[in-house]
């Protein structure tokens, strides 16, 4: 199957990228934390079968952290600026400015560097069978939406985001809308060092790297 695969990424600034890690990391650690994620995530999206890859991205890499790096690996992206004044708002309109001829979309964030291609094209494989999929995180938010039809984002544009009950109250949007969302597998995001330390153990790559360089 042929699908968008679109990640919703920002640009892992020092200061304002992961800062939640500090302490132990500082500023500039986090953000390289931040900066391998992604790198990691566009891997797995650019080896992945049947992926369109799209980034939605927002701020400035060039002064992100691993800068040259990013805008190397985004260079042969397709990449389109979010929009909106909400998170729920700038996912909606990602999912529709990612799909312009209609294709599915199956969407995940920077926040998840253990996704691997077979992952990732098993939830595509999903998405084909069941039409929406959700894959809920274990801090009650989700890692990855798909919708059938790139419109049906809209639903998110209501869903209040970064709460531990984001990913029960984004299902009841989809069931709202008249979707009934399948589960994909429970992934952990990265938010805390231990979070981070505890995906660094699944993974290797540029993120494992970054974490134990801040807590062996």
């Amino acid at each position: 199957m042929t699908f968008c695969l679109l990640v919703v990424a920002k640009a892992p600034v020092p200061g304002f990228a992961k800062t939640r890690l500090c302490p132990p990391a500082t500023p500039a650690q986090a953000a390289d934390i931040a900066a391998a994620a992604l790198l990691d995530t566009l891997d797995a999206v650019a080896a992945t079968p049947g992926a369109v890859p799209v980034v939605a991205a927002t701020g400035d890499f060039r002064r992100a952290a691993r800068g040259a790096e990013l805008v190397h690996a985004l260079w042969p992206l397709t990449v389109v600026e979010q929009r909106g004044e909400t998170f729920g708002e700038r996912l909606a309109n990602a999912h529709q400015d990612a799909s312009p001829d209609g294709l599915p979309v199956l969407q995940i964030g920077m926040d998840t560097p253990q996704v691997t291609p077979d992952l990732l094209a098993e939830a595509a494989a999903a998405l084909g069978e069941h039409g929406t999929v959700l894959g809920p995180a274990e801090d009650g938010g989700w890692w990855a939406l798909g919708l059938t039809d790139a419109a049906d984002a809209k639903v998110l544009t209501g869903v209040p985001m970064s709460r531990p009950d984001t990913g029960q109250r984004t299902r009841i949007a989809l069931s709202e809308a008249g979707l009934a969302p399948t589960d994909l597998r429970s992934l952990s995001d990265v938010d805390t060092m231990t979070d981070a330390r505890r995906v660094a153990r699944l993974t290797g790559g540029r993120f494992a790297e970054a974490v134990v360089a801040v807590a062996p």
